[in-house]
């Protein structure tokens, strides 16, 4: 821990003065035992710290930590604890280390616009960056060797906040930066590191922030600094700005930008990977350099290309950054010839085939320079294949070098710590290192010997958590001014804890179809007031602040909470985020998705849900098709397209499953009260979907198909296991029907 850190802390017993180095290491926010150490200082100090370990170290009473320092039973378990993380930082004998053990020179550098770690650290919007998130964690659960880059977001992503109308306002407040777990870095002689983005005009100078995520360090990219002219000062304000010139200059930043901040921190690696298309501008920026260094074009972009990967999680073209021509000469005049080809031959490498006028395409550009590719579930693979296959013409759709690999969670993240407690007792006699081990099949087939009473009033102990919570969200919006109080039963305030609960928590964009469920209104009606078999939904979720129609489709589900007819049985949980879903994918019954087909990549709110033993109702997309098995929850529609008359269809589905097969299940009651066949499915539904979307199976499952390749590219000396072989081969890309060589 850096000097000037600690010198801000020194009001802490030197006994206990190790918490602040647990506190800027974001291991804690997925070990309970280490959220515990932090608790038991003082509950109300880490409730008023919102669970944020760096607030609460600052703003605490000494008393408080003097008296947790003079505490033997504390220190006792301050002990086992900080003994436990120095021993995880320090490992040697990891998965990788075992599987690799020439490990210098396989760094792998991870690029991602957003990282959803933890609600004190607010630089995300949604999946994309809890999917980046969790990667990162189980990278450094498995010893991999890498580095993350990303952006300092200064306004983070916005709060949400509905007025009486139901119309989402998208309040923004600066992230404090000294109450979150971020440190800055600096340079040699101890002032700020400030790095000029190299060969873009006008200059624009990053400051970079540090986020250590266990043995991950994630460099964060700030241009909020005085060096930068207004204009650039505000590049990385907001996350997906919707200005189109702001949001080319956020990707020249975390792209060119990011890669030469690791050049100025030393940090060299074998390889990237590409989260999403936002910062492919890195693997231009790796071009560049080696022609510097002498490289000709061609052999400089294949040496890159078969150093890379890129992962695409848009199955909608209208997802994919497309940036005006007179938009890219603006800023990539000195760079063109910094590459040593001409402005054409730069232009051509982000031309879509099909629609070659409408500009720089992101999404091909990655595509063309990098080797592998990948979708995020089977289904997404197919899409993605489809929708590139332009860039090979003459290969059968097939065999398109577009792979899948399906998504998964950070089951230590995600689980619940009394269900990791429940699990422990029942798999830990048998394999006591099991969550070292979880993503093995085998052993999770241990949860069908929970006692059914044990897990259901677990199940329910969790639901009345929600419950509280949603209570005390409306306690405190009771006290603001009488003019913007909404009704009581918006938060979920007339809600039972007693009655089935669905739960849909999306980021509110049309294709997503929030409103589905609403198609018959009188029907649902009388599902949700049926007297003897009640349900009630709980809706979450933000629309993109330029999304108009997302925020239409938000006010119309809010309305209904205010409606009389619906009898208090829908609600609308305010300002979305992760600790409010780590609530719902603990506490509901039923997670209900049904986006409109094909356009669910994945989707990993379910898989959450799931492992917790909430059982999913999902239309068939996304993860879903690999994960639905016929008994572990429920499935409808098809993986057709859009068609006329389809929402009535997929509603009627639902509606048909509901009133025929989820709520008899659900009150189905023996003498114990226990729903004993809905138990089955929920034990189903955690051993068949827990070890299979985990993001444990998922890191092997990126270093088994692909970092072999990639790391024999980078010239590393290393014996890869017999598994590790591509499923396809990667074959080099095509530019309007001619080859790379033809072009030039």
């Amino acid at each position: 821990m850096e000097d000037s850190i600690r010198n801000q802390f020194d009001h802490i017993p030197e006994r206990i003065s190790g918490l602040v180095d647990l506190a800027y290491n974001l291991w804690w926010s997925w070990n309970p035992e280490a959220r515990t150490l932090f608790k038991q200082v003082n509950p109300q100090a880490w409730k008023e710290s919102i669970h944020n370990p760096v607030r609460m170290l600052r703003e605490i009473p000494i008393e408080f930590l003097k008296r947790a320092a003079e505490n033997p039973a504390y220190l006792r378990r301050y002990d086992i604890v900080m003994r436990r993380f120095r021993k995880y930082m320090n490992a040697t004998g990891t998965w990788f280390s075992a599987q690799y053990p020439d490990r210098s020179s396989l760094t792998i550098a991870y690029f991602s616009a957003e990282y959803g770690l933890h609600h004190s650290l607010p630089i995300y919007a949604g999946g994309l960056g809890f999917l980046a998130g969790d990667h990162l964690k189980e990278a450094s659960d498995l010893g991999l060797p890498m580095v993350a880059v990303g952006f300092m977001y200064s306004q983070g992503y916005l709060h949400q906040q509905i007025n009486p109308d139901g119309w989402q306002e998208d309040i923004t407040e600066p992230l404090d930066h000294d109450a979150a777990p971020i440190i800055r870095v600096l340079d040699s002689a101890g002032e700020d590191l400030v790095v000029r983005v190299p060969h873009i005009d006008p200059p624009i100078y990053v400051a970079v922030w540090k986020v250590q995520v266990g043995r991950i360090p994630l460099y964060l990219l700030d241009t909020d600094i005085p060096c930068n002219d207004p204009g650039n000062r505000g590049i990385s304000s907001r996350l997906y700005t919707g200005d189109l010139e702001q949001r080319l200059r956020q990707e020249i930043v975390l792209g060119i930008g990011g890669r030469k901040v690791l050049h100025a921190l030393g940090i060299e690696y074998a390889a990237v990977h590409l989260n999403e298309g936002h910062p492919a501008f890195a693997l231009l920026e790796r071009v560049r350099e080696r022609v510097e260094r002498g490289m000709d074009f061609e052999e400089a972009l294949e040496q890159v290309r078969a150093t890379s990967i890129f992962t695409s999680h848009t199955p909608v073209p209208a997802g994919h950054d497309v940036f005006p021509v007179d938009l890219i000469d603006r800023y990539f005049q000195a760079y063109y010839p910094a590459l040593g080809i001409d402005r054409t031959g730069f232009l051509q490498l982000g031309v879509h085939p099909q629609i070659p006028g409408a500009g720089f395409n992101m999404t091909a550009f990655a595509l063309r320079a990098s080797a592998h590719h990948n979708g995020v579930s089977r289904t997404h693979g197919s899409v993605t294949r489809q929708m590139w296959k332009c860039l090979w013409p003459g290969t059968p759709e097939a065999t398109v070098p577009i792979d899948y690999v399906t998504n998964g969670v950070h089951v230590p993240t995600w689980l619940n710590h009394r269900m990791r407690d429940l699990y422990d007792r029942q798999i830990g006699p048998t394999c006591p290192n099991w969550l070292a081990e979880h993503d093995d099949p085998a052993l999770w087939e241990l949860i069908d010997e929970i006692p059914d009473a044990e897990l259901w009033h677990l199940h329910t102990w969790l639901k009345a958590k929600l419950f509280n919570r949603l209570r005390e969200q409306e306690r405190i919006r009771w006290a603001v001014p009488a003019g913007a109080r909404p009704g009581p039963a918006a938060g979920g305030a007339f809600l039972n804890p007693s009655v089935l609960t669905i739960g849909f928590a999306r980021r509110f964009s049309t294709y997503k179809r929030a409103h589905l469920i609403f198609e018959d209104m009188a029907r649902l009606k009388r599902i949700l007031n049926n007297r003897w078999y009640p349900v009630q939904i709980i809706f979450a979720g933000k629309a993109h602040p330029a999304d108009n129609e997302g925020k239409r489709l938000l006010q119309q589900i809010y309305r209904y909470t205010q409606q009389p007819g619906f009898g208090g049985r829908v609600a609308f949980v305010e300002d979305y985020n992760e600790k409010v879903a780590q609530y719902l994918v603990h506490g509901v019954d039923v997670w209900l998705n049904n986006p409109l087909p094909p356009m669910e990549a994945s989707g990993t709110s379910g898989m959450k849900a799931s492992l917790n033993g909430v059982l999913n109702l999902s239309i068939l997309d996304g993860w879903w098709t690999e994960g639905y098995n016929g008994r572990n929850g429920w499935a409808f529609g098809s993986e057709m397209a859009a068609c006329e008359g389809r929402d009535g269809t997929d509603a009627a589905a639902i509606y048909d499953l509901l009133e025929k097969e989820v709520v008899p299940l659900y009150y189905n009651r023996s003498i114990d009260d226990v729903p004993h066949g809905w138990v089955k499915m929920m034990k189903e539904s955690i051993k068949s979907n827990g070890p299979r979307f985990s993001s444990r199976r998922m890191v092997k499952e990126y270093f088994a198909r692909y970092y072999p390749s990639l790391l024999k590219s980078a010239g590393a000396e290393y014996a890869p296991p017999a598994a590790a072989k591509p499923r396809a081969p990667a074959w080099e890309p095509q530019v309007q029907g001619k080859t790379r060589e033809e072009i030039d």
